[in-house]
């Protein structure tokens, strides 16, 4: 048995330590709002927080996560910028198809933590590991000025 620390909940697990942790926050956990996207770190629909660094959990052993803060999606609103970014992606009609959704507000959100007013090639490299098959990126970078607080307009 494994205790992780997920959205601030103790939550035990039982599954073998190189098992990634999307599959524990999913198949064990019911936390479906992470995405299984490309399984290799590469679209980012699988982003959660490990200590506040935006992580791809397909890839993250559970072993590596033991006594570290693990945020989803399910809990981001909690937070004051999450809410922020979650509210300004639906201002905004961000979502076209949604799949890729909670991996870009995790990411974005973490962007603002570390950046709260980040310029455009902030956003740019912050965001470049997460895609979107429908092509909604300029809705999200309009999303993260309107999160900061920033004019859409403004670089």
């Amino acid at each position: 048995m494994t205790t992780l620390n997920i959205n601030g909940k103790s939550r035990k697990i039982n599954l073998p330590a190189d098992t990634p942790l999307l599959w524990a926050l999913r198949d064990q956990l019911g936390l479906t709002g992470t995405k299984y996207g490309c399984g290799m770190a590469l679209c980012g629909a699988c982003t959660v927080h490990i200590d506040g660094e935006p992580t791809r959990a397909c890839v993250t052993p559970i072993s590596a996560v033991i006594g570290k803060k693990i945020v989803t999606i399910e809990a981001i609103e909690q937070d004051q910028t999450g809410k922020k970014v979650q509210d300004a992606w639906l201002n905004l009609g961000v979502p076209q198809c949604g799949y890729c959704q909670a991996g870009q507000v995790m990411a974005a959100t973490a962007l603002l933590k570390q950046h709260p007013q980040p310029s455009d090639a902030e956003i740019d490299k912050a965001m470049s590991g997460n895609l979107c098959r429908c092509g909604t990126y300029p809705r999200i970078r309009a999303a993260i000025k309107q999160a900061a607080g920033l004019p859409e307009g403004q670089s």
